[in-house]
């Protein structure tokens, strides 16, 4: 499987409360791992018995290596587009509340990086893209394989990218209106709704004690990417309530997982 987009260092404190404007909260715990969407998904994928390359801009900071030795940790293929880039790779501070989970981030995602490569899509049978490299996600849609979008934000490429798409899992806070075969869109612990042409239906969420919440929604779409690769083909309405669930159940698993602890859950 192919995963292309952002990948991350990420910062993550745990706390009792989630500061408001002029406080000061001190943190239980700290976490400097990789993250990001296609990261994270790549990871899950890799820790669900998958083989995954990942596609993104890391660099030749040091914080690039920290992301990538983790990456690697996990059985992650790292392609890097930039490994003579100077800068250091985008790092998201992430806050996770104690009790229920709730998180909330700040990061600079892909802003002002401008990366343009080659894809070798010759041994691909799934992509799954995140659209925060615009030029890397139009390359790698063109792969003759299913297409995953993760639609989790609306980003400009959307409306160049959306056509090539052959499934777009979207989160509910994307609202614009999606023509692609297969559609799907999570809400939190709500039940997931999908469409396949003029088919369409809900999956029920398993309910789960959350412990941290930050980045469900990337170990959701990986996990889905992963299904989709296991069937071969993309899915029909009679395949994609099966999938659904399985993604359900992995996303699951990483909730109730403080930090990073979750990728060895699912092991």
């Amino acid at each position: 499987m192919l995963a292309v987009g952002l990948c991350t260092v990420d910062l993550v404190q745990r706390v009792g409360v989630l500061p408001v404007p002029g406080q000061k909260v001190q943190s239980d715990s700290v976490e400097l791992v990789a993250g990001g969407p296609a990261a994270n998904a790549a990871i899950t994928v890799a820790a669900l018995g998958g083989r995954v390359r990942l596609v993104t801009v890391l660099g030749a900071h040091p914080l690039a290596d920290l992301a990538r030795r983790d990456l690697e940790h996990y059985g992650v293929e790292v392609v890097d587009v930039q490994p003579d880039r100077a800068a250091p790779p985008t790092v998201s501070a992430v806050s996770v509340r104690i009790g229920d989970g709730e998180r909330t981030v700040v990061s600079h995602n892909a802003a002002g990086t401008t990366a343009a490569a080659a894809i070798d899509l010759s041994d691909v049978d799934t992509v799954l893209l995140d659209g925060h490299h615009p030029a890397l996600a139009l390359a790698a849609a063109r792969a003759d394989v299913p297409v995953i979008l993760d639609a989790g934000s609306r980003k400009d490429v959307f409306d160049e990218l959306l056509p090539m798409v052959d499934v777009c899992a979207c989160s509910s806070a994307f609202r614009d209106p999606v023509d692609c075969p297969v559609v799907t869109r999570t809400n939190g612990p709500g039940p997931v709704h999908w469409s396949v042409g003029a088919e369409s239906g809900e999956v029920p969420v398993p309910p789960v004690v959350a412990k941290d919440t930050s980045g469900a929604g990337d170990v959701w779409h990986g996990a889905l990417a992963y299904a989709v690769s296991r069937l071969g083909r993309v899915p029909d309405a009679a395949d994609l309530p099966d999938l659904i669930r399985y993604a359900n159940r992995v996303a699951g698993q990483r909730v109730q997982h403080e930090g990073a602890s979750w990728r060895d859950g699912l092991r």
